[in-house]
């Protein structure tokens, strides 16, 4: 019996010593088990910033997350990969894939071609590339404004947006709806001041025999004022088979510079017009006309995926009357930021006027 409580005592002593270490045992194991499940957390693949680069280069850190769960707070433990997108290259223009953006000038332009004249003797005081023929987009309308009022056609008369005058090719945004109505002065208004495509097409459309007979207006006004290298193919400028050269954009600004409609429409900062007996305001895509510092008394702008940003103007520098044409220019700015570049040179030009290859 003796021998018996010998024994059950040494076993109990025995279950009290192993007691702790199987208590801290239990503790290991559940610490190695939650380091466990954080490092197991799913991994989630976001987007979190744009980036310039061709090739994106993904980075991870860790985010700490509380969640609900069955009524509960959990904190968890996320792996997120961010992800540089790279950005598509620019579409090279017409004037890149004829390698006119190779040509260096001193004034270190941001277009292609460029034109500067003397207004009063068309001496040609600045060129660049200025013969070739190169896309014009909605530099196209100042030609529809000139066969407009050339054909003395009733001002006043009310012309609708139709189907027919969506752009279904680019998808080009309008305020105009189909359906609007509005008089042939306001469309052309809106047209040169604004770039308003559907109301350039409209224009086109109510022309005697339709807008393929005013295309052929259009290109045989060209041929009239010796715009060799010109040729349209629609009213509003969106096609890139409309092409000019420079050196035509300047004759066409000398001949619509003779009618102080196209000079007052394409210079309006902003204007009010009446559309199905709404009033509708809009402003000037060339924002120089607004700048108190220039005198401007003809211009338009274009801009198409083709043809770039591009810019034909005429404006008063230093007392002298000039023609400034800007095609095929990189940047929204640039065009705009080219004139200033050429005003300045003209402010301190000599009396040798700068020619350059490919003129």
């Amino acid at each position: 019996m003796a021998k018996f409580k010998l024994a059950l005592g040494i076993l109990a002593s025995l279950l009290f010593a192993l007691a702790p270490a199987a208590a801290v045992e239990a503790r290991e194991a559940h610490d190695k088990s939650s380091a466990a499940k954080k490092q197991n957390t799913k991994k989630v693949k976001v987007v979190l910033r744009k980036a310039s680069r061709t090739t994106a280069v993904p980075r991870e850190k860790t985010v700490r997350r509380v969640v609900m769960v069955r009524g509960k707070r959990k904190v968890i433990y996320q792996k997120v990969t961010s992800v540089a997108v790279p950005m598509a290259a620019p579409m090279p223009t017409m004037g890149d894939l004829a390698g006119l953006n190779l040509t260096r000038d001193p004034l270190d332009l941001k277009s292609s071609v460029a034109l500067v004249l003397d207004q009063n003797n068309a001496e040609v005081l600045f060129e660049k590339n200025s013969n070739v023929a190169l896309p014009i987009a909605s530099i196209t309308k100042m030609m529809t404004g000139l066969v407009v009022v050339e054909a003395r056609q009733d001002m006043e008369e009310l012309l609708t947006i139709t189907d027919d005058d969506v752009d279904r090719a680019k998808f080009s945004s309008s305020r105009l709806k189909v359906g609007s109505q509005l008089t042939r002065g306001n469309m052309l208004h809106i047209a040169l001041m604004s770039s308003e495509n559907r109301a350039a097409s409209a224009l086109g459309r109510n022309y005697p025999g339709g807008l393929l007979s005013f295309v052929d207006a259009m290109n045989s006004k060209a041929r009239q004022l010796g715009m060799k290298n010109t040729h349209y193919v629609d009213s509003s400028g969106l096609s890139k088979m409309n092409v000019a050269s420079a050196r035509d954009l300047g004759k066409l600004a000398l001949a619509a510079l003779q009618h102080p409609l196209l000079r007052q429409y394409s210079t309006d900062p902003k204007a009010i017009v009446e559309a199905s007996g709404q009033p509708m305001q809009f402003g000037n895509t060339n924002h120089l006309v607004a700048n108190p510092g220039w005198e401007i008394g003809l211009q338009k702008t274009g801009f198409i995926n083709e043809a770039g940003r591009c810019l034909m103007m005429q404006t008063v520098i230093e007392g002298r009357a000039v023609i400034m044409v800007f095609l095929d220019s990189k940047g929204k700015q640039s065009r705009t930021a080219d004139a200033g570049r050429m005003r300045k040179w003209l402010e301190a030009l000599k009396p040798a006027h700068m020619s350059l290859p490919g003129g």
